[in-house]
């Protein structure tokens, strides 16, 4: 599985996660204080260390699981193109700030010198995409592995097992936080499920240019960032650009599958790829205005 089209197409807010991460572990690493990162029971319940929560939810405290952390960051981003930038934003939000009260509470519950530091890094966030994964994105191929039936879900599943038991006791406490940070998210608790950033909180991560990444988010005029694509009706009434009127083109085989693997029906997205004469962006808001209603 790969999440869809490569790069961060559509999924600004998943850009601007992975390179904060990056961005949080490398100058920690380089100083040698990476195993200082985690959070302990002195830092929350002795003293008090503020930039130990935002280096625990951003910074990987070893190289091993910063590249496994980054990999499934990198392919959740097609949470961000299904649900829209705007909601995935509020999924973000909400994951890291319920995992990181159970990682507190569990500190205080548990009283456990010997745990010592949880593992750094961002744990709440990928462990509560797991998720939305296991329940909303399909099976797309069956095989088999020395007999054993397997799916193109098991590769990811393994990740996160490598992920999750990287640290042992340190990194199982801060990964299950997350799983149950997901299933509160999964169950709309308060109705967070509704909620969405403004346009305008979300355009901003759009717009924001990285000098050693090409820029794969565009804009059509007026500065409307593609992943919030009007439908079809709406882009006709404010005079952006169509596809051509008369010729539609042969519908893509590889749109298709692109729409099949955020999720949606197979039906539903060739109607929608055919009713946006074959572009992939406002047949993914058309499909998205019809979970809507």
């Amino acid at each position: 599985m790969n999440g869809g089209p490569s790069g961060f197409h559509n999924a600004p807010i998943t850009k601007a996660i992975v390179i904060a991460t990056a961005l949080f572990t490398l100058p920690f690493g380089i100083h040698g204080r990476s195993l200082m990162l985690g959070l302990s029971y002195q830092d929350i319940y002795e003293k008090l260390r503020i930039w130990r929560f935002v280096s625990s939810v951003f910074a990987f405290s070893s190289t091993p699981e910063l590249i496994f952390g980054l990999s499934l960051l990198y392919y959740f981003r097609v949470f961000e193109r299904q649900i829209g930038s705007n909601k995935y934003l509020v999924f973000i939000v909400f994951s890291v700030i319920v995992s990181l009260l159970f990682e507190i509470l569990t500190l205080g519950y548990l009283k456990d010198p010997s745990l010592g530091r949880l593992a750094s890094g961002s744990y709440g966030l990928i462990f509560a995409s797991f998720v939305p994964f296991f329940f909303d994105i399909p099976v797309s191929s069956r095989f088999r592995i020395f007999g054993v039936h397997s799916s193109d879900k098991s590769f990811i599943y393994l990740a996160g097992l490598q992920l999750l038991f990287s640290s042992w006791k340190q990194s199982l406490i801060p990964g299950m936080c997350g799983i149950l940070a997901g299933f509160l998210y999964h169950l709309n608790t308060f109705g967070i499920r509704r909620l969405k950033f403004p346009d305008g909180a979300t355009s901003l991560f759009s717009q924001l240019r990285w000098p050693f990444l090409s820029n794969s988010s565009q804009a059509l005029p007026g500065g409307r960032p593609i992943g919030n694509i009007p439908s079809y009706q709406v882009r006709q009434a404010e005079g952006y650009p169509l596809p051509n009127p008369v010729t539609v083109p042969e519908l893509s085989e590889t749109s298709l599958a692109t729409l099949v693997s955020m999720g949606f029906d197979n039906n539903s997205a060739r109607e929608a790829l055919m009713q946006a004469r074959n572009d992939i962006n406002v047949a993914t808001n058309i499909l998205l205005e019809a979970q809507t209603r």
